[in-house]
């Protein structure tokens, strides 16, 4: 990722990963998955496996920067001296996950139409699309228990995740979390997706789930898929083409 002119305060690495990030910010706005100033993406610190980043509390994802990104430890206390607060409910959830798994580099928390709206449903995402398929038997469920800022709701959410990285809060949104920036994005964009068609789906008439054996194949047939670079990688690029034309502010 190209790099404007870095913080003399900040390692190159994590210039680039805040420029990743506040990319992301501006690419989920333009794709019009913000809420207001809430909601997170939230995003280790190369080298620094106990340092986050996160949105500053009270500006809109279209006013995220590389620079005004907040620096925080696990426990969500400010390390880089940003006049900008966290919000506590944010990085209470957050940070159960990237303190008990290794492998949650990024970890992204919306509260979409579609995605809230699947979460509230009894069924939960059913196996009615191409990218509903991808995840049938891999998405964990968790009830809701109120506004998350209480530290014990940890345990549930840990135990409730279990070895799956996708989850649905049910009458609450989405997590997604995954070991890279790039591959949280695409697994957030096909989740948002399934969830949309679903939706779209039942106002049209009566969904078709697609048959056990058949999901099998096809999940068995997209991780053989070999690409030359990350996952998500050339997906969340495209789009960092798309927001760098309407407005490049991110970057700075």
């Amino acid at each position: 990722m190209a790099t404007a002119a870095k913080r003399p305060d900040i390692s190159a690495a994590e210039w680039d990963a805040r420029q990743q990030l506040a990319a992301a910010y501006r690419i989920f706005d333009h794709l019009g998955w913000s809420e207001l100033i809430y909601n997170h993406i939230t995003l280790r610190v190369p080298d620094e496996p106990a340092a986050f980043l996160i949105n500053p509390f009270g500006l809109g994802y279209h006013e995220v920067t590389a620079s005004n990104l907040v620096k925080i430890d696990i426990d969500g206390q400010v390390l880089d001296g940003s006049p900008y607060p966290v919000n506590r409910a944010g990085f209470t959830q957050h940070s159960v996950f990237h303190r008990h798994l290794p492998d949650a580099h990024c970890i992204i928390h919306t509260h979409t139409t579609a995605g809230m709206a699947v979460s509230a449903v009894a069924e939960g995402l059913r196996p009615i699309s191409f990218y509903a398929a991808a995840f049938i038997g891999r998405i964990a469920y968790h009830e809701f228990e109120g506004v998350t800022i209480r530290p014990e709701e940890g345990e549930r959410l840990i135990a409730n995740l279990g070895d799956k990285r996708i989850m649905m809060l049910r009458n609450h949104g989405t997590l997604v979390m995954a070991g890279s920036l790039p591959e949280a994005f695409l697994q957030q964009w096909i989740l948002q997706r399934a969830c949309e068609i679903q939706v779209a789906a039942g106002a049209a008439g009566t969904p078709v789930d697609i048959p056990p054996e058949v999901i099998a194949v096809h999940q068995r047939d997209l991780s053989g898929v070999q690409l030359p670079v990350g996952p998500g990688v050339p997906d969340f690029q495209s789009l960092v083409r798309v927001i760098d034309r309407i407005d490049s502010s991110w970057r700075e």
